[in-house]
């Protein structure tokens, strides 16, 4: 760890100079792959082979592959902003990608223990935390150790879908990937309550974000509180604290909401992946309660509020840490649109004039496409030095 005022120079080969850029990069081409591939086993019944179930390894890797990716390469950037002490680079970045990138291929090779498919992917959150750990702790600025247990609770989730895996535990596997699930949208509230309204103010002219105070301090002890209940079976829990974070997360959103935000897609594509985030909540207690199937409530928060706001903030994130201006091309504007269609299409999909696996691979074709769209254009960015001769 080195102070960020020290000079560096870039080599042309920037990848790992910075957190976000190898997992912003490899994330958006893992979106596509993953994507892509789960298309083909849900149609063929084809599978991996260190995981038995299929459904499994769909979700496993599009929580612990993209998103944790994505959650990853956003802390270990935002922590040196917020500490201002260097967080890995160079070779111990690459290390640490590295064990990402090995946990997304092993499972695909015949004769790999799965003890040490297990071992690698699990590492991975840990080594996020000492990553942003060591900073935080160096620089003083104990207000951002809520991330650490975060990671360990999303190790801990982990470790449930591989013993399950493994065959050391019976029913584990589903209540780690919700777990984990619901991890995601705890980082979304306490990230994104931060940001969006601050990406708001930046980005739209004349706008000011109203915060709530008592919003701010109940969100998200009330998220911990729905986290908890939804791993239980008591489902008149599950409902009030559903419906009460659906209600507090709307407010929340009116607050930092204005129609002047649609003239910039960087700042609209945030707020409108975060009103996925209310609508989660109001589907989950319609869930709980027997109206609906859970899968539609869970894919408002995976595909409509992480996908959203994933694709928006690395849109957002790579360009300001590039040193690049804060504008984005007709291709980003057409892959947020994509995007959204996709999230609109998967939690509306009972309810389209179309057979369900025809929706399916529609939703998931404008996913990958979206996504596409972003490494066509964000590739040079990700992987060139900044554009203002910094280092980073």
């Amino acid at each position: 760890m080195i102070p960020i005022g020290e000079p560096r120079k870039s080599s042309p080969f920037a990848l790992f100079n910075l957190g976000f850029r190898p997992f912003f990069l490899f994330g958006a081409v893992a979106a596509v792959i993953l994507l892509g591939l789960w298309l083909v086993f849900y149609s063929s019944g084809l599978g991996v082979s260190y995981y038995s179930n299929t459904m499994h390894w769909h979700a496993h890797e599009m929580l612990f592959g993209f998103s944790m990716a994505i959650i990853a390469g956003f802390l270990l950037t935002a922590v040196r902003n917020w500490t201002n002490v260097q967080t890995p680079f160079g070779n111990t970045l690459a290390g640490i990608f590295l064990l990402w990138l090995t946990a997304r291929i092993l499972p695909f090779i015949p004769g790999i223990p799965g003890e040490v498919i297990a071992v690698i992917d699990l590492a991975f959150a840990p080594a996020v935390a000492v990553g942003i750990g060591i900073p935080i702790v160096r620089s003083g600025n104990y207000r951002n150790l809520v991330f650490i247990p975060i990671l360990a609770a999303f190790f801990a989730a982990n470790l449930m879908v591989h013993l399950e895996t493994l065959g050391v535990t019976d029913n584990t596997a589903m209540n780690g990937l919700h777990l984990a699930l619901y991890l995601a949208v705890m980082v979304i509230t306490v990230i994104g309550g931060r940001v969006i309204p601050f990406f708001t103010e930046r980005g739209v002219e004349g706008v000011s974000c109203t915060r709530f105070a008592w919003i701010e301090k109940t969100v998200l002890p009330a998220t911990g509180l729905w986290l908890i209940s939804m791993l239980t079976s008591y489902d008149t829990l599950q409902i009030a604290t559903s419906a009460i974070l659906a209600l507090l997360s709307a407010i929340r959103l009116y607050g930092w909401f204005s129609p002047t935000v649609f003239k910039v897609p960087l700042v609209w594509i945030l707020q409108l992946g975060y009103l996925f985030i209310p609508l989660g909540y109001a589907l989950t207690a319609l869930a709980a309660a027997g109206q609906i199937s859970g899968s539609i409530a869970i894919h408002s928060f995976a595909a409509g509020a992480i996908g959203l706001i994933t694709l928006g903030m690395m849109a957002r994130v790579s360009l300001g840490h590039t040193g690049r201006p804060l504008t984005v091309t007709p291709i980003i504007v057409a892959a947020f649109v994509l995007i959204t269609l996709a999230a609109v299409i998967r939690v509306s999909i009972t309810h389209l004039p179309i057979p369900y696996l025809a929706g399916l691979h529609l939703s998931g074709t404008l996913w990958m496409l979206a996504w596409i769209l972003f490494l066509i254009r964000y590739l040079p960015i990700l992987i060139k030095p900044r554009a203002d001769g910094l280092f980073g």
